[in-house]
């Protein structure tokens, strides 16, 4: 019997541990992860937000942290969140991350970015005495739903997606470095084409050119009837040129009847003269 009861203990103690071990290792987080599809549920409710990348140092000392400060979201009624920086590059573009880790305040859509210290305590008051109040909001130009931080995240987005390519070509293909960066000139060089090619079309739908219509040949009534003006112009000249020529005919006949008076009046003077003399 003795042999049977010594088994006993270490069977138990296995099942304890076996018992225990899902438990032990497989707890629950109650940090939530954001990503590109389900960011917009920050615009409701109260958020505290994350932005860290796997091999920053810093940011595995916050984890435990932020771990411990996720367990009293539920007494806060705030909730805890965090993005990974590496796998979600749009969310890196739209809130402009530029150090790690970065954390967000979130209430109602309007984001505050936290400065504060990184305890679990401090987190805490935080919340629990509102100093987020004390914060100036980001601007609505530069939220994370405005178009420029759209554009934003579409940027960085397609620099990954280009990065990606890259990597493909060269680790996959075997293509060597120069041959990467000769696709992405001609890939660019033709995007930039077919772009203006669709800028152009729009511009002509949008703006149509005024084309002028070739004027059919005048017929004979066209003709005559523009014509008529043209005789009437000409015959008017013909007689304003006719008056003229009168009116100098009649000036140089005048001029010479008082020629020929003066001539007369000089003769008939002239004997007078001379009988008076003798």
């Amino acid at each position: 019997m003795a042999p049977s009861g010594s088994l006993r203990i270490p069977v138990a103690v296995l099942l304890l541990l076996l018992w225990g071990a899902p438990w032990a290792h497989g707890k629950r987080s109650d940090v939530r992860i954001i990503t590109d599809e389900n960011w917009r549920e920050l615009l409701e409710g109260e958020w505290m937000i994350e932005f860290y990348a796997p091999w920053c140092p810093a940011c595995q000392n916050l984890q435990p942290e932020w771990e411990s400060f996720a367990e009293w979201g539920e007494d806060l009624e705030v909730n805890v969140a965090k993005v990974d920086v590496t796998e979600q590059p749009g969310l890196s573009g739209r809130f402009i991350i530029t150090a790690l880790p970065t954390i967000y305040h979130c209430k109602d859509g309007e984001f505050r970015r936290y400065q504060g210290p990184r305890t679990k305590k401090d987190f805490i008051n935080f919340i629990s005495d509102k100093e987020w109040k004390s914060i100036e909001p980001v601007s609505s130009w530069f939220g994370p739903g405005s178009i420029l931080m759209s554009s934003m995240s579409a940027l960085f987005q397609l620099s990954m997606w280009i990065r990606t390519c890259h990597n493909y070509f060269i680790e996959d293909l075997g293509l060597p470095i120069w041959g990467s960066y000769t696709v992405f000139a001609l890939a660019t060089l033709l995007s930039g084409l077919l772009l203006g090619l669709f800028m152009i079309f729009v511009a002509d739908c949008l703006c149509p050119s005024k084309r002028r219509r070739p004027q059919p040949y005048p017929s004979r009534k066209l003709l005559q009837e523009s014509s008529q003006p043209l005789k009437k112009v000409e015959e008017e000249q013909e007689a304003d040129v006719e008056d003229v020529s009168e009116e100098e005919s009649e000036s140089k006949e005048g001029a010479n009847k008082d020629f020929a008076q003066n001539a007369v009046r000089q003769r008939s003077v002239g004997p007078s003269l001379a009988t008076d003399k003798s």
